[in-house]
């Protein structure tokens, strides 16, 4: 992707549009561009930071963990109430906190808001989110707890410096040597999707580590609260190498396809944001991702190995973890590990399973899954938690299992590691969040 400064033209066109919402005073959006503005929240999926489980809908007060103990956030009221929310703010307030990471009132906001991606975004979409906040989103008289970070550690100004090195103020310029659906699914992905926020490995500055395609980290996975963020490049094994455009567009549609089904943070992303897009739309992603080099020497492809179904339905137990999956997986993923997809997502052959980290499945096996709820409708599935009922020594056997059995070809995991993820997690924290949009 290039990113560009903005031109002049660019510049005068933004003068006007601000001219209009200045203040709030001016014309009325019409109801095209609030619509547009509602569709552009889905896609950066606002609602799942900015609400709380069984709060309003953009009322903030979601508590977001620092890194490394460093303290806790509050993702803040973005409704229009004038005081506790964004309700004085102007279109040019508005463009330099969601793009910039700059708040009305001048201090920097913390990188937890994904403003890196959001700078690529344009003047009209800008506009168009601003329009729906303003006059389509409920006010709600909320005010923001204080964040609890310890001096020198809550001082702002330092992000100044971390933003000079590390986002950027370029909108996005399309790729002319790129199809329109390229373009797109790039505009996507990077800035309203903010895909690279979770699935981009960090640096030492908790900087992601790539905001394009044009270095080979991005997109490349990454671990964000114990759980790991996937491969989206084209590895064979560990990421969508072996997907196809339809596999992509089905996962973010419905959460589920023949190779996995959507855990974590990524079921809120299901639930909230990419089942409403556009098929138009998610193609287009699918086409960006589709086109992103491999970059890990994960090879060979993967291939069905029997040996593990054999001993299962022979009743050798002699592998660490075999008994424990016989008595608590086998039932839903089968001997074969192959499950029902899409319903039942498959073990053999998941880039999940395979995955270099396996904070995920480690995760997933301690404290389940949240129930996918599309067209209103949840999922009759889902993964039970065992935090309760196996040993860190258990799970460690049967995820070890799993990543060495019917073909998958990963290593081998440690009590350690499960009782590290055991202690910073809380299952009763995972609870199902259905937050929808008034």
């Amino acid at each position: 992707m290039v990113r560009s400064n903005l031109r002049a033209g660019a510049l005068a066109t933004i003068a006007f549009v601000l001219s209009v919402f200045h203040s709030g005073a001016g014309l009325a959006a019409s109801d095209d561009v609030i619509q547009k503005g509602e569709y552009l929240a889905r896609a950066a999926n606002c609602v799942a930071c900015h609400s709380t489980y069984g709060g309003k809908a953009f009322a903030g007060g979601l508590l977001m963990a620092l890194p490394f103990g460093l303290g806790e956030i509050y993702a803040t009221n973005i409704t229009p109430h004038p005081e506790a929310g964004i309700g004085n703010y102007t279109l040019e307030d508005f463009d330099a906190a969601l793009r910039l990471g700059v708040a009305k009132d001048g201090h920097m906001l913390y990188p937890a808001m994904p403003y890196p991606s959001y700078a690529i975004m344009s003047e009209d979409d800008i506009a168009a989110l601003y329009a729906y906040f303003m006059e389509a989103v409920e006010p709600v008289a909320e005010p923001t707890p204080p964040n609890e970070i310890s001096w020198p550690l809550n001082m702002r100004w330092p992000l100044k410096v971390w933003n000079f090195f590390f986002s950027t103020t370029d909108r996005y310029t399309p790729d002319s040597t790129q199809s329109a659906d390229w373009n797109r699914g790039a505009y996507l992905v990077q800035g309203a999707g903010h895909c690279g926020a979770c699935h981009t490995p960090r640096g030492l500055l908790f900087q992601e580590a790539s905001l394009d395609e044009s270095e080979d980290a991005f997109l490349a996975g990454g671990t964000l609260d114990y759980w790991s963020a996937g491969n989206l490049r084209q590895d064979v094994n560990t990421g969508l190498g072996r997907w196809s455009q339809s596999d992509i567009v089905e996962f973010l549609k419905t959460g589920h396809n023949q190779f996995g089904s959507a855990f974590g943070t990524m079921t809120e992303v299901i639930n909230n944001s990419t089942q409403y897009m556009t098929d138009a739309d998610l193609n287009a992603m699918a086409v960006y991702l589709a086109s992103l080099s491999p970059v890990l020497d994960d090879g060979p492809a993967y291939a069905y190995d029997s040996a593990s179904e054999e001993e299962l339905r022979a009743g050798n137990f002699e592998r660490p973890g075999a008994l424990v999956y016989m008595q608590k997986c086998m039932a839903c993923h089968r001997a074969d590990g192959q499950a029902a997809a899409p319903y039942i997502p498959p073990l053999a052959g998941n880039p999940a399973v395979m995955d270099p980290d396996p904070s995920s499945l480690i995760n997933v096996t301690l404290n389940g899954t949240q129930r996918i709820v599309v067209g209103g409708v949840p999922d009759a599935y889902w993964m039970p938690r065992f935090r309760n009922g196996l040993s860190d020594q258990e799970v460690a056997d049967v995820v070890t299992f799993i990543r060495r059995s019917w073909g998958n070809q990963a290593a081998s995991v440690s009590a350690a590691q499960v009782a590290e993820i055991r202690a910073g997690t809380n299952a009763a924290s995972d609870a199902v969040q259905i937050l929808k949009m008034k």
